[in-house]
């Protein structure tokens, strides 16, 4: 059984500045971490390897410092990893990430299971997986809670919908994409660090691919356009407020229709 994680290294703050011509992050020379939810997707994984002697690897895709997180993964007992980079896959909305990542998975074979995070804290979109499965022709299910059973030619899972928990066969190759809080993430393995600091992390570029056409990627393959994007103005104004219950209410009363809120 081979297993792939999608990975993405995001930034560690909210300060960061944004292209207001492109709408695009700004990522260079700040602080990078892997993005939080990936590591309940890497975790996921790990349990099913441990458990039914899997191969495992992860793939990302990003600039050549993303390797990074690629490094950790190893560090958690990831055993390959590759990294798609070219200055033509940046600027890319979700689509033409989607297809970029697509063409990765081909490029690395494809695997069994792909397991990815339900969304980026840099995105927050939530459709790299569904729409990487759609480029791949494969199943997929979203919202994972739970993982019940690994069989020889399937997997089964909870997903989480809005009013009810559904369980779900897919058959592989599939993928899904699991919840926050699925199971806790391990710490990294100094040990494995040890071993695995020299280990070689492919890189990918455009040429390396099936698809060679520049127009479906980056800014290029993007339809979704950016009309202006800004970072929200930090307010600290603040009222401090004094009396019983009874008079506290009148006045947030009073201040809600002051805002026109009520």
């Amino acid at each position: 059984m081979e297993i792939l994680v999608c990975i993405k290294q995001v930034p560690g703050t909210t300060e960061v500045e944004v292209d207001e011509k492109t709408g695009v992050l700004k990522r260079s020379g700040i602080d990078s971490k892997m993005n939080p939810y990936d590591l309940y997707a890497l975790e996921t994984a790990l349990r099913i390897k441990d458990e039914n002697k899997a191969k495992l690897s992860v793939i990302s895709m990003g600039p050549p410092q993303a390797k990074e997180v690629i490094r950790e993964a190893y560090m958690m007992g990831v055993a390959e990893g590759a990294l798609l980079s070219d200055s033509k896959f940046a600027g890319a909305d979700v689509l033409a990430t989607s297809f970029t990542i697509s063409q990765g998975v081909k490029k690395m074979g494809m695997p069994d299971l792909i397991v990815c995070g339900k969304q980026t804290t840099d995105g927050d979109t939530a459709q790299v997986g569904p729409e990487l499965a759609e480029f791949l022709n494969i199943p997929h299910v979203t919202n994972v809670i739970k993982l019940v059973e690994v069989k020889e030619d399937c997997i089964v899972v909870d997903m989480d919908l809005p009013n009810t928990v559904q369980t779900v066969e897919i058959e592989f190759p599939c993928l899904i994409t699991v919840e926050k809080g699925i199971f806790e993430p391990r710490l990294p393995s100094f040990k494995l660090k040890m071993e695995t600091k020299d280990k070689e992390i492919p890189v990918f570029r455009l040429k390396d691919f099936r698809d060679k056409d520049e127009k479906k990627y980056g800014l290029n393959g993007s339809p979704t356009q950016v009309l202006k994007i800004f970072p929200p103005e930090a307010k600290a104004d603040s009222e401090m407020w004094t009396g019983s219950g009874d008079e506290l209410a009148d006045k947030l009363f009073d201040k809600l229709v002051e805002g026109k809120f009520v």
